[in-house]
């Protein structure tokens, strides 16, 4: 498999996570955060880009790091979306 292959079935699996999680309202602050980047002016796109940093942070955090899933943390990361994103984020 090449290495666009690879990005691309990657970046299908990020997008499943984030829409399972709209899907669910689980974890609420999923679909608060892309409702307020929208608000901010960033497209629906742009704002799935950044919530999809936030998931990647969080499975490399449990997995390089051996942590347990934290749904608190992964909220809070969420949440901090909106207080810091901007034009030069993504």
């Amino acid at each position: 498999m090449r290495d666009s292959q690879k990005t691309a079935r990657l970046q299908q699996a990020i997008n499943a996570v984030i829409e399972q999680q709209l899907a669910a309202n689980d974890p609420p602050e999923m679909r608060l955060t892309l409702a307020r980047l929208i608000a901010q002016g960033l497209t629906d796109q742009e704002a799935r880009i950044l919530i999809g940093h936030v998931v990647v942070e969080e499975v490399l955090q449990v997995l390089a790091a051996g942590q347990a899933f934290d749904p608190a943390r992964y909220g809070r990361r969420l949440q901090e979306l909106v207080n810091r994103s901007g034009p030069n984020d993504l």
